[in-house]
């Protein structure tokens, strides 16, 4: 199949390596020169396990490739992805600005039957927005539906930073939205590669699918919040919320996937469409009341630490330095947007601290947000980060940080503490360590 996948970023590019990975012709546009050079060179402009890889094989075969062309893109692909940016409005809900003026380019240039469609996140309607759009542009250009005919199709993506090559070549489920028989068959069609053993296309109207998408990660930031609120009276009570998390994940009604408490959720999906969702609820007079509390709880979870802190060393941090492990919102990805330890680096500058941070992948992402700030210096290793701080702060899980030499950790740190955002280890192992241990809800 010929493919346009519209918007390089994060969905955009890992669509449209995948698709080329099965052998389909990709072209991927994208209004920013520098990115696409970048692209054209063997680059990317993000950190996601195994796509740098995908993307070079398939640039070289001849089966993806990139443009800044919009006419050119539209001619290209039957198959029009819409995949741009999404961003938070100021109310909080989503920008369509950049899925609407995609919409419009297909109209404006379409010369034949095109499948449109919306892998971007986007609110319940949208497709019939864009749907709008596009008509609109081909009476502009004294056109009839009949005469230039399109189908509009929702099909979200459930990629998870870190490991989205392998959610998209593997997937658990493939949402259609869609009303029309012609493109739900193209569809079917373009994802029988990817589902051999057994189909896991689940075929629904657009507006059921697009907010589909928008509850799955409402579902799985709710979990999250339940868990860390629980964390929090467990810290109250003197419970151990790693015991009671095993308690309850026993269930087979509820499970072990995310409950696994820390210090608040970030990226870029569960805090804007938890967000977009409420003000869609909101604009047609609904109040989501759970999700409201899901937001202000992940909010002050984000201050856990800080609280931590301060309780150990008082309001009054200056001539401190604390060193932090992990800037990334999650494992495997340099993405800081939302990041606890945006907050929890604020936090400690407010207080008078200097912090001296270590992540594998994301100092770059830091640099960019934080520019020369002097309060904030990067180590070369986790381990070079705690020479002469006065405390371990944890806010991401990498792996490398799972067993480290706490010996070492001891000698370094000027006061032998540790603040876990993420209970990557065993109270009681540190106990008898001497190391002292501020986890979230651990005994």
């Amino acid at each position: 199949m010929k493919i346009t996948v519209i918007g390089t970023g994060y969905v955009g590019l890992v669509t449209g390596a995948c698709l080329a990975e099965m052998g389909n012709d990709v072209l991927c546009l994208d209004l920013d020169e520098g990115k696409i050079r970048i692209l054209r060179e063997g680059g990317i402009p993000i950190h996601e396990p195994g796509l740098q890889v995908m993307v070079q094989r398939n640039v070289a075969s001849g089966r993806l490739n990139f443009t800044t062309d919009i006419e050119a893109s539209v001619a290209f692909g039957e198959l029009q992805f819409i995949a741009v940016g999404t961003p938070p409005d100021e109310d909080g809900s989503a920008d369509l600005q950049y899925v609407l003026s995609a919409a419009r380019n297909i109209g404006r240039h379409m010369d034949g039957y095109k499948v449109v469609i919306d892998k971007s996140t986007v609110p319940v309607g949208t497709g019939d927005k864009v749907r709008a759009a596009i008509r609109e542009e081909l009476a502009g250009r004294g056109l009839e539906v009949s005469s230039m005919p399109f189908d509009v199709v929702s099909n979200p993506e459930f990629l998870k930073e870190g490991a989205a090559v392998e959610d998209f070549m593997r997937p658990d489920r493939i949402v259609i939205g869609a009303d029309s028989d012609r493109a739900i068959g193209i569809m079917r069609e373009l994802y029988a590669p990817f589902i051999r053993n057994h189909d896991r296309v689940i075929v629904m109207d657009v507006r059921s699918a697009e907010l589909t998408k928008y509850a799955a990660n409402a579902m799985l930031a709710t979990r999250i919040s339940f868990m860390n609120e629980l964390a929090n009276l467990a810290d109250d009570l003197g419970a151990d919320i790693e015991q009671i998390r095993i308690g309850i994940g026993s269930d087979p009604r509820i499970g072990f996937h995310f409950l696994y408490p820390g210090c608040g959720y970030g990226g870029s999906c569960f805090p804007k469409d938890v967000q977009a969702l409420i003000r869609t609820a909101d604009e047609g007079g609904r109040k989501l009341k759970v999700l409201h509390a899901v937001e202000e709880a992940n909010a002050a979870q984000k201050h856990v630490l800080l609280d931590k802190i301060r309780a150990q060393f008082g309001s009054d941090l200056g001539g401190k330095t604390f060193a932090l492990w992990g800037l990334a919102f999650k494992p495997n990805t340099d993405d800081m947007r939302e990041a606890s330890s945006r907050v929890v680096i604020e936090g400690l500058w407010r207080m008078g601290a200097r912090v001296r941070a270590y992540d594998p992948v994301a100092m770059d992402e830091a640099r960019r947000i934080y520019g020369n700030d002097d309060r904030l210096s990067y180590a070369g290793s986790p381990q070079e980060a705690l020479s002469g701080a006065d405390a371990l702060v944890i806010v991401t899980e990498w792996k490398e940080f799972r067993v480290p030499n706490f010996d070492a950790i001891k000698r370094s740190l000027r006061r032998p503490v540790i603040f876990d955002g993420r209970n990557l280890y065993a109270p009681e192992q540190m106990r008898k360590r001497g190391i002292e241990y501020f986890a979230i809800g651990r005994r």
